[in-house]
């Protein structure tokens, strides 16, 4: 699509859309910018999507997607408070569980100047989504596959950089200094020790905040050693995908990651991880050298040998988990060039009970209100909740904090680390579906002197799934 300022670029999204019918479908994205100079520009929302069935092999869909975002912005491009919509209408051909198809959308920001109608493609690939009823949770459950969304683990990530010697920001000052990222993981195992996944980071050192990437990775590791300890294991990783903002050269965004990786397997079912490489921008100046160390929780895994008797039998723990969409307010938020305002937020979002009491919790997101476009945020953390309160079982409260990176968008976050806790209530509307309002603070941690009150609301679709 054409922009404001007389350049054209392109978006690469990856969507996750879950069936509520034959017609019907829902689920979390990610936009972000793929073509031109334009490296930074990312929104994540939700879809919501209809379809027409035409024939045996073919199917009209029309879809909504509603999300967040922004980056590089300037008096020419503008993207007002951060909220995107893209209705799309498009027509697919499906061979077998796969499907591709032709697309014609618009992108809106409809606070600022950014818009455009462009024609798009897209490839899927249509999976069963095995879960339980989230009333089901804490009782005995067996599944010869995986459940839920099929992510094998969920691992938090803490990352270090040093730039190449010379290198540039997009003004053209030196960008020197260690850089930090905060992000996280998610893993799916398809052999021993073979595994492909998704991961998002963003800058919390440096002052870079701002800059955020969002890749795909596929990697082996091979085992060095077992015990009483646990599995060590080495090998090594690729990955690419799109990254930019704050101020980061990565030109039309597209990014190439590879390097060794180590992983230590502990008999208790979390791992930790160490890896390290390089990260190179493909028409950017942005190159650095890494390291990350990850903490990695299970989430679920195919049983090794299903219902046959022999070893796994396929029995776990139902655990209730959540996809959600979450809109945020914050009060007071300072801008770096001192004035005060409110700043309304966007989120996906993604809870895991751990126990009864406990539960594992995510968020990634951006302004959509206010003017601090580009502003966005990853979070993550844990959360303590109540047993049902009434006698119907459908109200609990809980209380939860996190940690994680945010920037952009003009807001004064320091080098990009943010924390923010809230207590919150859970009304139970039906079997799958929850809403949850809270309350707390939100604060900077490298600058203490930057703190908000914060409004939550969240609407979620709850599922079970199993924890072996």
């Amino acid at each position: 699509m054409k922009m404001p300022d007389g350049g054209r670029t392109a978006f690469a999204s990856l969507s996750y859309l879950m069936a509520v019918n034959d017609d019907w479908g829902f689920g979390p994205g990610v936009y972000g910018t793929a073509k031109g100079n334009y490296g930074g520009i990312f929104t994540a929302g939700f879809t919501a999507q209809r379809r027409w069935r035409l024939g045996a092999n073919t199917h009209l869909a029309t879809s909504l997607y509603v999300g967040a975002g922004g980056g590089l912005s300037s008096s020419e491009l503008r993207f007002g408070g951060g909220l995107m919509l893209r209705p799309e209408i498009s027509l697919r051909t499906e061979q077998g569980a796969w499907y591709s198809g032709i697309s014609l959308a618009q992108i809106r920001f409809p606070g600022g100047n950014v818009k455009g109608t462009a024609v798009g493609f897209s490839l899927g690939r249509s999976t069963d989504f095995g879960s339980f009823s989230p009333l089901d949770a804490g009782r005995r459950g067996a599944s010869s596959a995986r459940t839920g969304l099929g992510i094998d683990e969920i691992a938090f990530t803490a990352t270090m950089a040093r730039p190449r010697a010379g290198l540039l920001r997009r003004e053209g000052s030196p960008l020197v200094g260690t850089l930090g990222f905060a992000g996280a993981d998610l893993r799916q195992y398809i052999a021993d020790g073979s595994w492909w996944g998704v991961e998002a980071s963003g800058a919390a050192k440096g002052g870079v905040d701002g800059y955020m990437e969002v890749l795909g990775q596929i990697g082996q590791d091979w085992q060095l050693a077992k015990g009483a300890l646990g599995q060590l294991r080495a090998g090594g990783q690729l990955a690419g995908g799109l990254g930019g903002g704050g101020g980061v050269n990565t030109g039309s965004g597209w990014l190439l990651r590879a390097g060794p990786s180590l992983r230590w397997v502990t008999p208790w079912g979390a791992s930790l991880r160490l890896e390290g490489g390089a990260t190179r921008s493909y028409s950017g100046t942005y190159q650095v050298n890494f390291w990350r160390a990850a903490l990695s929780m299970p989430l679920d895994r195919t049983p090794a040998t299903g219902f046959n008797g022999q070893g796994d039998d396929g029995m776990g723990t139902v655990r209730e988990q959540q996809l959600g969409l979450s809109t945020l307010v914050l009060p007071r938020v300072r801008f770096k060039d001192g004035r005060r305002e409110t700043v309304g937020e966007l989120a996906v979002s993604m809870r895991r009970e751990l126990s009864d009491r406990t539960y594992g919790v995510a968020y990634a997101g951006s302004a959509a209100k206010g003017s601090a476009g580009a502003y966005s945020f990853g979070l993550f953390g844990a959360g303590v909740q109540s047993r049902p309160l009434t006698p119907s079982g459908k109200l609990r409260v809980g209380a939860e904090a996190l940690v994680g990176a945010a920037g952009g968008g003009g807001v004064q976050v320091g080098g990009g680390a943010v924390m923010q806790a809230e207590a919150w209530a859970e009304w139970r509307l039906d079997e799958r579906l929850r809403l949850r309002g809270g309350a707390g603070q939100w604060r900077t941690l490298r600058s203490h002197d930057q703190r908000s009150a914060l409004l939550h609301l969240n609407l979620s679709y709850a599922y079970g799934s199993l924890q072996r």
